[in-house]
C-alpha cells in the first residue's frame, strides 16, 4: 500500500489517497530473516498527521508520496532463519509495511519486533492492536500517570470520543479504578447505549443532539474531576469549563484538529483564562515516553480482560485495499472500539 495523495487542508482522508501495488518477493529468505504474513494491521486517528507534509511532531514521520505506509500490526511467522523466532510465532511493531506478506531482515527484526502470546488474549490476536496495547495502555498508563484518580473520593470523570478505541477502554478503566461516576461524549444513540448498557458508562452524551454544557451541567452536577480528551475542539472546552478547582485533563488525542496545519492548537483564550483561575492541569500524554510500564500494564489489562471486566469491542474490515476507506471512517467516527484490517488470504 502506498500513499497515492494527500487529502490536504482540513479534508478527511478517501480511499483514492491510497494505492494498492503488487511487489515481488524472493523466494527464498537468508540467514538471520524472516518471511512474515500480515493478518490484521492497525487503522488510527493519528494516520491522519502522517498524510500531512510535515505532522508538526518529531516522533511522528509524514507518508512520502509514492511511498509505502506503515503502522502497527500483527504478524505471524511462516519462515525464519533468524533464533528469536520460530514458525507460527505471533509478533507486532510499530513500523509495519502495509503488505499481505513482509521480509524482514536481521536489524529490522532485532530492532522492532516483538513477540506476542496469544494465550494473554485468549486466542484474539487482533486484540494486541488495541485493548491489550496501545489503546489499552493508553487509557491505562494516562489515567494512572495523569488523571490523579483517588479511590473513594467521589470523582467524576468525562471522556470524549468515548465509543473509540481509547475512549471505550478509558471509562472502564476508571469505573474498575476508582471514579465514582463516569459519563461519555460520542456522536450516535446507539453509541450512547452501548456506552451505558455494556461499558459500565452511567451516563452518555449525543453531542449531535443537543448542547453538551447544558447536558453536562445536569449530568455532571458536582462538576468534573478528570477530563479524558480525545477529540479537542468545542467539545473539550465545553467540558474544560465545567472542571473543578485544582482538577486533571489528560489530553490523549484531539482528532478534530488533526487535518489542520497546527497538530496542537492553542485553547481559545476563555478557555484559558478558566484554566488560569482556577489551577487546572492540562498534560498531554504520549505513551512512548512509558515503555517501562508496557509489561505490567498489558498484564491487568489481560487479567481484567479474562476476568470478564473489561469488555472489548472492534470495528474490522476485511482487505487492504480498503485501508483509506478504514481511516475515513475513523475520522467521521464511523468506529466502535478498535478500527482494523483484516486480511483474510
Amino acid at each position: 500500500m502506498t500513499l497515492n495523495s494527500r487529502p490536504g487542508k482540513n479534508s478527511n482522508p478517501v480511499a483514492e489517497n491510497f494505492q494498492v501495488e503488487e511487489v515481488n518477493l524472493p523466494d527464498n529468505i537468508n540467514k538471520g530473516q524472516g518471511q512474515v504474513r500480515t493478518p490484521y494491521l492497525s487503522v488510527d486517528p493519528y494516520m491522519r498527521c502522517r498524510m500531512k507534509e510535515d505532522t508538526g511532531a518529531d516522533y511522528m514521520k509524514p507518508w512520502q508520496l509514492s511511498q509505502g505506509v506503515d503502522g502497527r500490526s500483527i504478524g505471524i511467522i511462516e519462515e525464519s532463519k533468524h533464533t528469536n523466532f520460530t514458525k507460527g510465532n505471533f509478533v507486532t511493531s510499530f513500523c509495519w509495511p502495509w503488505q499481505t506478506k513482509v521480509i524482514l531482515d536481521r536489524n529490522s527484526i532485532e530492532k522492532m519486533i516483538y513477540n506476542v502470546d496469544p494465550q494473554l488474549v485468549n486466542g484474539h490476536v487482533s486484540y494486541f492492536l488495541g485493548a491489550i496495547d496501545l489503546s489499552g495502555l493508553t487509557s491505562f498508563t494516562g489515567i494512572q500517570e495523569k488523571g490523579h484518580v483517588t479511590a473513594g473520593a467521589n470523582q467524576t470523570m468525562v471522556v470524549s470520543r468515548a465509543a473509540g478505541a481509547c475512549g471505550s477502554l478509558a471509562g472502564q478503566v476508571n469505573f474498575l479504578w476508582a471514579c465514582s461516576r463516569v459519563v461519555g461524549i460520542c456522536g450516535t444513540y446507539k453509541k450512547c447505549l452501548l456506552l451505558t448498557s455494556e461499558l459500565g458508562f452511567d451516563d452518555a452524551i449525543n453531542y449531535k443532539n443537543g448542547n453538551v454544557a447544558e447536558q453536562l451541567r445536569e449530568l455532571c452536577p458536582a462538576g468534573v474531576d478528570v477530563y479524558f480528551g480525545n477529540v479537542g475542539g468545542d467539545i473539550s472546552d465545553a467540558v474544560i469549563s465545567q472542571m473543578n478547582q485544582n482538577r486533571h485533563i489528560i489530553l490523549c488525542g484531539q482528532i478534530s484538529q488533526y487535518k489542520k496545519d497546527v497538530l496542537y492548537p492553542p485553547l481559545p483564550p476563555a478557555v484559558e483564562a478558566i484554566l488560569k483561575k482556577t489551577s487546572r492541569s492540562v498534560e498531554r500524554f504520549l505513551l512512548l515516553n512509558y515503555k517501562d510500564k508496557f509489561e505490567s500494564g498489558t498484564l491487568q489489562l489481560s487479567q481484567w480482560f479474562k476476568e470478564g471486566k473489561l469488555k472489548i469491542k472492534e470495528t474490522m474490515i476485511n482487505g487492504l485495499e480498503n485501508m483509506g476507506a478504514a481511516l475515513q471512517s475513523v475520522m467521521t467516527g464511523g468506529n466502535i472500539g478498535k478500527q482494523s484490517v483484516c486480511n483474510s488470504e
